[in-house]
């Protein structure tokens, strides 16, 4: 017997490829368009026991809490990436820990709106209209002023969170204050601390008036 003919009889026989249809709904359904199911500003009925008034109120004043967040929580990634000098170590951590922090707020603030029946700004674009926080310019800068920018942002938030917890309380939104509050307020006046600390004028290796002590 040939070689060739062995060969033949144990190659197995390749089978015919069948045409198969493919149903409809397994396609995508790209490049659709339509109009805003909700427009940004509105709230819907939602069976929460707060009055439409109380629940639109609170809807505005967290869209513009949100607004400062995102905004600060991109000033505290820019300064991550840029910062520099002896402390760029402990910043450069602590910068992206913060950042990290105000993110999960972000969510917690932008959850709150949607829960109450309104629509959370979401695109930087937008977000660039909204804020109160002042913008920061494209180069980078030293940390003293990297920092004042941050506490400045702070402060910006703190004041608006406060004002708008105590009108939540008044009008019984317990949740929305409860936020601002537990969150939004004790996150910022935490990270406050902790970035303050840095721009303290302390001596690094001779206590002031060391002298004046021992006399």
């Amino acid at each position: 017997m040939s070689v060739n003919a062995t060969s033949s009889r144990s190659e197995p026989k390749m089978s015919k490829a069948r045409t198969t249809s493919i149903v409809p709904s397994a396609a995508p359904l790209t490049g659709q368009h339509a109009h805003e199911i909700q427009a940004f500003g509105s709230v819907v009925a939602v069976p929460l026991a707060l009055a439409e008034n109380t629940r639109r109120a609170s809807v505005a004043n967290l869209n513009q809490v949100l607004a400062d967040t995102i905004t600060l929580r991109d000033l505290y990634k820019k300064h991550h990436w840029q910062v520099s000098g002896p402390t760029f170590y402990q910043l450069h951590l602590l910068f992206d820990k913060h950042y990290g922090e105000q993110n999960e707020l972000v969510d917690r603030i932008a959850e709150r709106i949607m829960l109450l029946g309104g629509v959370s700004v979401a695109m930087s674009a937008d977000v660039a209209e909204m804020t109160l926080v002042p913008r920061p310019p494209k180069g980078r800068e030293e940390v003293p002023v990297q920092i004042s920018r941050l506490l400045h942002a702070h402060e910006i938030i703190l004041k608006e969170a406060r004002a708008m917890a105590r009108q939540a309380a008044q009008e019984g939104d317990d949740g929305t204050n409860d936020l601002l509050v537990s969150e939004v307020i004790r996150t910022n006046e935490l990270q406050v601390w902790f970035v303050a600390e840095h721009v303290v004028d302390a001596p690094l290796v001779h206590a002031d008036n060391i002298g004046a002590a021992n006399d």
